[in-house]
């Protein structure tokens, strides 16, 4: 692509929008030209608050598509309404950075694979964690051989949910919010995925429905993955704590707790936890995310052509595990088997 600026929009005038048209602005290589919700006055909010006043402001979607200046969209919506755009927003040429889940079912889920791969348009998936400093520094200690081949594996989303979020009212219902995981857990099931590898069969169990939510807001599920290890993820919107996520990572020659290292082939002779100061996954505000690098890779895989390691194909397998994991819970722990997409 040429030096001349991408033209950025967003759709979604909540929370996290703030974060994406703020992220957009601050890049030097794009500009938002659109900002849109259904409600003219909200969008018109958030594009001012970020200093983007000049957007155009759009309460349709379509429209919003077919303004020529928009390259690249946002879509920042309620979970049941990311299928249906993002699949228009794909035909319509536009690369897509779409807010988790993409879809709430298998069958959305295979609307949205398919059209953005007939598109051929970039995609990211915002799994906003991947560029979290502590997850990159697991990363890399797992890629210099730190802990060894890793043997077991353990991610946990506990998020207490309730009246206080400005969502509520949708991610409370089955229909649009659709379960544990797929509302926020996935963050869980990418983290692990990234750090360990494909997961090839589940298991899983919830808890009661209750709390106002119309499906089970805790859910606990065993994996398999690809190269034998084993592991356990868990979502819980229950919690009556601070927002927590974990990570434990066991290896044939250490161990990673969050922030916090075992390694006999780092640090021989060693006879406490090493321990990385840096920022943890540790808040669910949106602020605390880094969508300011999640962003500027977007913007740079239009510009180079290059696909993302947190594409559409990729989210898909982190998809399908959510699923899993709750046809699993719902037939009383049966084991399910990935992938559950033909290929």
């Amino acid at each position: 692509m040429s030096e001349q600026k991408i033209g950025a929009a967003v759709f979604g005038a909540g929370w996290v929008a703030a974060e994406h048209i703020a992220a957009y602005q601050r890049n030097p290589h794009c500009e938002v030209v659109a900002v849109g919700s259904r409600r003219a006055e909200s969008a018109q909010a958030r594009a001012a608050a970020a200093g983007a006043s000049e957007a155009a402001i759009y309460t349709s979607f379509e429209e919003l598509l077919r303004d020529e200046r928009v390259d690249a969209i946002s879509i920042c919506t309620p979970n049941h309404l990311h299928c249906e755009e993002t699949v228009e927003a794909a035909e319509a040429g536009k690369h897509v950075i779409v807010e988790k889940p993409i879809a709430v079912n298998l069958d959305e889920l295979r609307q949205v694979r398919d059209a953005v791969r007939a598109a051929g348009v970039r995609s990211v998936v915002s799994f906003v964690l991947r560029w979290n400093p502590s997850f990159l520094n697991t990363k890399a200690l797992l890629a210099a051989g730190a802990i060894g081949e890793v043997l077991y594996a353990e991610c946990d989303y506990w998020h207490e949910i309730s009246d206080w979020y400005a969502g509520w009212e949708w991610i409370r219902r089955k229909d649009s919010g659709a379960s544990s995981f797929l509302a926020a857990g996935c963050h869980a099931v990418d983290a692990i995925r990234w750090f360990v590898g494909d997961i090839v069969a589940v298991s899983a169990f919830a808890g009661e429905v209750r709390h106002g939510f119309e499906y089970p807001p805790t859910v606990v599920g065993t994996v398999r993955f690809a190269n034998g290890a084993v592991g356990k993820l868990s979502s819980s919107f229950d919690i009556v704590a601070p927002y927590t996520f974990n990570v434990d990572l066991l290896g044939t020659r250490g161990t990673i707790r969050d922030n916090r290292l075992w390694s006999e082939v780092l640090l021989p002779g060693q006879n406490g936890w090493a321990t990385a100061p840096c920022l943890l996954p540790d808040s669910g505000a949106v602020e605390h995310h880094p969508f300011q690098d999640e962003i500027g890779h977007f913007l740079e895989c239009i510009r180079t052509g290059t696909e993302s390691h947190v594409n559409i194909e990729d989210a898909v397998k982190t998809h399908e595990v959510c699923i899993a994991f709750d046809r699993s819970a719902a037939n009383g722990g049966e084991v399910v088997r990935l992938p559950l997409l033909p290929a």
